[in-house]
């Protein structure tokens, strides 16, 4: 776990590693959406313009989504919802703003819109791949507590640490993990202020350590949520690409395709995927709170993403451009 990878020097900067695993997402993205446009004989500017975009629809919604999500953190100070430097996104708001922000570009620019999501679906998934291990690195999106010889060990005043040593009531849960003695809270810092929160590393006894470090208050082994979700986004890019593939192999060879390949369905197939893997992935992780019917905000939107995703799809498949348009313009559609 690195949440600060370094410091720029003579700043008090920090290279956050969640934003530069976004980044090395959407570069690798971007490599990966112009090998396929430029496969289908588009100019790859347009595509990567638009992937722009989504980049920073992405950053937007994450923060949004967040912010909406915890909103009780920014109720005595708003101004710090604008703070997306200090940490605070949620994937799924990103995904959403990013894909209406797409549509209405390829739409203004009168782009072949189908084609071009497709394309941009198998391109979102390699980056979320990244953006997970980013998640990883960062500590946050964190499993439940697991014996198994697959989980990790966050450290100590780790987000799954703060979990581990605190009821949460808002996921059923009256009692802590880690019963962590009064001793280990409070504390002066460097300014003389008092706070009531738990200590850091540095102010606890060689005992105290000992104790949170190798003892009976370590952290809690937990089931890496982030790195199965990264492979999970893989194995989505993998399907869409092989998908897409399957559907373009009909135009090579000039036959009419079925009407589930048809230009638009592989978008669909990524929204119908994804909403899947989410919701499940849901049950593993110990970070949101439970809101409505049982389930997290995530969950109750999957489930609205997974039916449109299908609706989507189907769209797709029965769409007949007008006659007068099958030709030259009839790809925008």
């Amino acid at each position: 776990m690195h949440p600060e990878l370094f410091r720029i020097p003579f700043t008090s900067l920090t290279v956050k590693s969640y934003g530069l695993m976004m980044v090395v997402g959407f570069l690798a993205a971007m490599w990966v959406i112009r090998r396929l446009s430029v496969e289908r004989g588009d100019d790859p500017e347009h595509i990567t313009t638009a992937a722009l975009y989504s980049l920073i629809s992405g950053v937007i919604g994450s923060r949004i989504m967040y912010v909406a999500h915890y909103w009780r953190q920014f109720a005595d100070r708003p101004l710090a919802a604008f703070a997306v430097w200090e940490g605070g996104l949620e994937l799924l708001g990103g995904v959403i703003l990013a894909i209406l922000v797409i549509t209405l570009y390829l739409r203004v620019k009168k782009l072949p819109v189908r084609h071009y999501l497709d394309i941009l679906a198998i391109g979102l998934m390699f980056a979320l791949a990244f953006g997970r291990i980013g998640c990883f690195m960062n500590g946050c999106c964190f499993g439940k507590p697991t014996d198994s010889f697959l989980g990790v060990r966050f450290p100590y005043a780790s987000l799954s640490y703060f979990k581990q040593i605190n009821p949460d009531p808002q996921r059923n849960r009256s009692k802590p993990y880690i019963d962590l003695p009064f001793e280990y809270f409070g504390y002066y810092d460097e300014k003389g202020v008092f706070s009531p929160d738990l200590k850091p590393l540095d102010k606890l006894t060689n005992e105290q350590k000992y104790e949170v470090l190798h003892g009976k208050y370590r952290p809690l082994r937990i089931i890496p949520t982030q790195l199965i979700s990264s492979v999970g986004a893989l194995g989505i890019a993998g399907i869409l690409y092989l998908y897409r593939r399957w559907g373009r192999s009909f135009e090579k060879r000039s036959v009419s395709k079925p009407a589930f390949l048809k230009p638009g369905t592989t978008f669909g197939l990524m929204i119908v995927v994804y909403s899947i893997g989410r919701f499940l992935i849901e049950f593993l992780r110990d970070d949101n709170p439970f809101e409505a019917d049982g389930l997290t905000v995530s969950q109750n939107l999957c489930i609205l993403l997974f039916f449109f995703g299908l609706v989507l799809m189907g769209v797709f498949a029965m769409w007949r451009p007008p006659s007068s348009l099958k030709t030259q313009a009839g790809i925008q559609f």
